[in-house]
């Protein structure tokens, strides 16, 4: 079947590693220093990889492919998944895309594609236990600290919304006064952006629950 799917520029590939950790199905490994597709059927066609790369030795192509093998994967997956983390109950992480601070995120990228989007303040993953399976799962991440930044997030944030066809937005925040500002930031960019972009606000308290 003709289908789109990445393509490496083996020329311009440093061997860095970082498409490789990015692609969470297990399609490229690195092979003799270079990054390669070794299983195209892993190949999902979202570019989860291509912001990944700092050389651009990344990019789709429509061609002749194995369709993509969502079970195979998911198998996997499961193979090679490390023993659950006895503290959190977490096996691995779920980050899907680098980088995830809103200052250094890019405005445009396949990751917001039809992404439930979940912008984060920084304290929450630590004092949330699972953070990575509860929230981070199936998400593109976006986090960030008003009060430690010293910035407004709104006008960045708005720009995203409006360049990427993004489906929901989720805003976990601290319950403490000066996280109001990371959903501030996000209220005024979903209103600023024109789009009507379902939203939530999930806050957490300072002992590691939802409140």
């Amino acid at each position: 079947m003709k289908r789109r799917i990445i393509r490496i520029d083996e020329e311009k590939c440093t061997g860095c590693g970082a498409c490789a950790s990015a692609c969470h199905e297990g399609a490229i490994q690195m092979v003799e220093g270079k990054a390669r597709l070794t299983r195209e059927d892993y190949c999902d066609g979202l570019g989860d990889c291509l912001p990944a790369c700092p050389s651009g030795a990344i990019t789709f192509e429509e061609r002749e492919a194995p369709a993509y093998d969502a079970a195979a994967v998911e198998e996997n997956r499961r193979a090679k998944a490390p023993e659950p983390d006895r503290l959190t109950g977490s096996s691995s992480s779920e980050l899907r895309q680098w980088p995830v601070q809103i200052k250094l995120a890019p405005l445009s990228a396949p990751v917001y594609r039809e992404a439930d989007l979940l912008v984060a303040a920084d304290c929450t993953a630590y004092a949330y236990g699972a953070f990575h399976r509860d929230f981070i799962r199936g998400h593109a991440v976006l986090v960030g600290c008003t009060k430690l930044d010293g910035v407004n997030y709104a006008e960045k944030l708005a720009e995203i919304f409006r360049r990427n066809p993004i489906r929901s937005v989720t805003v976990a925040r601290m319950e403490v006064p000066c996280c109001g500002g990371m959903e501030y930031a996000v209220r005024t960019a979903l209103e600023a952006s024109g789009k009507d972009i379902p939203m939530q606000v999930v806050t957490i308290s300072t002992e590691g629950n939802i409140l």
